[in-house]
């Protein structure tokens, strides 16, 4: 609508410039002929009159009036005074029907007047051009062409056909053009590798391509090739679409950005077309980069579910973006880039070397790459202390966290302290953050009656008592009966340390911990709620894990049945008499672990209904409080915690690793990380 508006505008200006051209200011009266005869033609106020276009009588008038006699009529005009119908100002004008009939009335009135026909007015006949009313003629023509016009780009533009119209978008008549975003040399907010932190081995993979096109000489020299491509794979959040964005930044070159999706239309051919309109573009401006985004999309194993139509469509696709990549045809100084977080789906044909020379793998941070990404996001936010401070000790509190979720962290923090009116950012207010990102939405005001604010009480007292005298369970951070998120009343929160690996002892005392809240429900309160049902879920799944996957079972052996995502696998690995006797083991280690904790929390009894007290008294609970309880826990870490990095940051693991050894401190710090273990009820 907007265009239609942009071409009918100009044509009322114009329209109107010409109206006020033509007449100009309208100082003439419109009388009619009755008028005309009375007030003009009698008095003989009447100079002359002139007809224009057979339609409109324009009367010109003197300034004084003419006396008719017989005398006048003899003597003629006066010498030296203007001959008749050569002066007069015009004045009036009126309308007339036809020239016939107006000469017939012009002349019978005269006649009337006593005039004499040699002193008639005097009547001219002239033919005007008047642009606006011309113009005014052909406005329905305009109008119709216009409209057909305004359709016409509308369906070039992409009216309903890849995507909407506007500028740079995909019309009817280049549908098969790929829809590239270049990255500007000169853009201001470019990004650099110096903002992309936690994936240091990945940067540096990606550089040696940066390095491959600003200088290929020195390399070709050696008698080495450029290679292809190099996929990005990660979960989400890791920031693979981040570390391209920061090769566009460094790089120098033309960089083509594309979605996976982009390829894909509604109409037969397209997508093939726009791979080779990609590659063409991007072989012109070479040496340049192109980054795929989500090519998952387009680069799924071909062959699968035997369906037709729009997966025959994106096999083309792949097919001609094999061919680019690696055919006949050369693709020299063209470096191709591509992003996902599923390349266990994508076809064998794409990830070979010579397509796709290198998998370049951006996983979860560590402790240390949290540290790092902390810092960045860090310096946009008013602190109370150095960024430091807190990086090293967020770093510690949030381990699984991808680089989204601490940017997450940091913009929740801001706004929990503006909320408060607060001038800085305070540790209280990340806490807050981390507890609303792993937990939900503080309820307060959540309708809760007395008895199951008990009950809620009494399970998290259980957890956070069986968890601080098991040897192998996790640091407890808090534990809290305010309700989170649209189903927990209450949860205890841990800081699980980064292991690499996991003893059979290690899992068997998270088991128990894990049924703690349940086993407190029963010897305390004498009765048990659907209120473990979430401890119990995960205590299915360790379970199941050690006997079927991890091989820890004597009666299923050496054997490792791991969950397989294929949707189109209808039958298990194994026999019905295996599967019973997974069962079987399952419930009895889950039945040893139940009858472990059951007996400590008799052991314990006293002190676990304190710890429920106190809970319903304060709603939060620290590990000063439980220290005051329960006095100091019975078992030391020989090495430092994640626990011990939130309390102290990294000072003091400076420290103690001096005096550890150098294996120990990289089993540490190079470890994979695990999701933060919360326990809700």
């Amino acid at each position: 609508m907007k265009q239609f508006q942009n071409f009918i505008t100009p044509l009322l200006v114009i329209g109107l410039v010409l109206s006020s051209f033509s007449f100009g200011p309208r100082e003439q009266q419109q009388i009619s002929f009755q008028e005309f005869k009375n007030k003009l033609l009698e008095p003989g106020l009447v100079d002359h009159v002139v007809i224009t276009n057979k339609s409109v009588a324009k009367v010109y008038v003197r300034s004084s009036p003419q006396n008719q006699t017989s005398d006048d009529v003899v003597q003629g005009p006066v010498s030296g005074s203007p001959a008749k119908g050569n002066g007069g100002q015009y004045k009036y004008y009126f309308n007339i029907g036809s020239v016939e009939s107006f000469e017939e009335k012009l002349e019978e009135a005269q006649e009337a007047l006593g005039i004499d026909s040699h002193d008639f007015v005097p009547v001219t006949y002239v033919s005007e051009m008047v642009w606006y009313q011309e113009l005014m003629r052909f406005a329905p023509t305009l109008l119709i062409l216009g409209s057909l016009l305004y359709m016409g780009r509308r369906m070039q533009g992409g009216l309903g056909v890849g995507g909407g119209g506007g500028k740079g978008a995909r019309g009817i008549f280049n549908i098969g053009k790929a829809h590239v975003t270049k990255v500007d040399k000169n853009a201001k907010n470019k990004v650099y590798f110096k903002d992309v932190a936690g994936c240091d081995e990945a940067k540096q993979e990606i550089m040696e391509f940066v390095h491959f096109l600003k200088n290929p000489k020195k390399y070709e020299d050696l008698g080495a090739k450029i290679p292809k491509g190099a996929l990005l794979v990660g979960p989400p959040g890791t920031g693979k679409t981040l570390l391209a964005k920061a090769t566009a930044g460094e790089s120098g070159v033309p960089f083509l950005s594309i979605s996976g999706s982009d390829f894909m239309e509604m109409f037969v051919g397209v997508g093939p077309s726009r791979v080779r309109n990609l590659f063409q573009e991007a072989r012109q401006c070479a040496p340049s980069i192109v980054f795929i985004d989500e090519i998952d999309a387009i680069g799924r194993a071909r062959g699968r579910g035997g369906f037709s139509g729009s997966n025959d469509e994106r096999e083309s696709t792949l097919n001609q973006l094999l061919v680019e990549m690696d055919g006949f045809g050369t693709t020299s100084g063209v470096v191709v880039l591509a992003g996902t977080n599923r390349p266990d789906i994508l076809d064998k044909a794409l990830l070979r070397p010579g397509r796709f020379d290198r998998q370049i793998s951006i996983d979860k941070p560590d402790i240390k790459g949290r540290d790092q990404i902390f810092k960045i996001y860090l310096k946009r936010i008013k602190l109370d202390h150095e960024p430091s401070y807190f990086s090293q000790r967020l770093a510690a509190l949030t381990p699984g966290f991808a680089g989204a979720d601490i940017a997450n962290v940091c913009n929740e923090a801001a706004l929990i302290a503006a909320r408060g009116e607060g001038t800085q950012v305070t540790m209280k207010h990340f806490e807050a953050a981390i507890d609303r990102i792993i937990g939900g939405l503080e309820k307060k005001n959540k309708v809760i009656s007395k008895l199951e604010r008990r009950t809620v009480a009494y399970h998290e007292s259980g957890h956070a008592v069986s968890g601080w005298f098991l040897e192998h369970a996790e640091p407890l951070l808090k534990v809290t009966i305010v309700p989170r998120g649209t189903a927990a009343l209450g949860f205890a929160q841990y800081v699980p340390n980064e292991n690499l690996l996991m003893t059979k002892e290690q899992l068997f005392d998270m088991t128990c911990m894990t049924l703690g809240g349940r086993a407190a429900e029963q010897v305390l309160l004498g009765k048990i709620s659907t209120g473990a049902q979430n401890d119990l879920e995960k205590v299915t799944k360790m379970t199941y894990a050690q006997v079927a996957v991890y091989g820890f079972s004597d009666k299923v052996g050496l054997l490792s049945f791991p969950p397989r995502d294929d949707a189109f696998e209808m039958t298990k690995p194994y026999s019905s008499k295996t599967a019973a006797i997974i069962d079987n083991e399952v419930r009895d280690w889950v039945g040893k672990a139940y009858e472990r904790t059951i007996q400590l929390i008799e052991e314990h009894k006293e002190q676990v209904a304190e710890i429920a007290e106190l809970l319903l008294e304060k709603e939060v609970l620290h590990p000063e409080d439980l220290l005051r309880v329960l006095g100091e826990r019975p078992f030391k870490s020989s090495e430092i915690t994640n626990y011990d990095r939130y309390k102290l940051g990294f000072q003091e693991e400076d420290q103690k690793t001096v005096e550890t050894p150098a294996s120990a401190s990289e089993e540490v710090d190079g470890s994979s990380p695990l999701e933060p273990q919360v326990v809700p009820t």
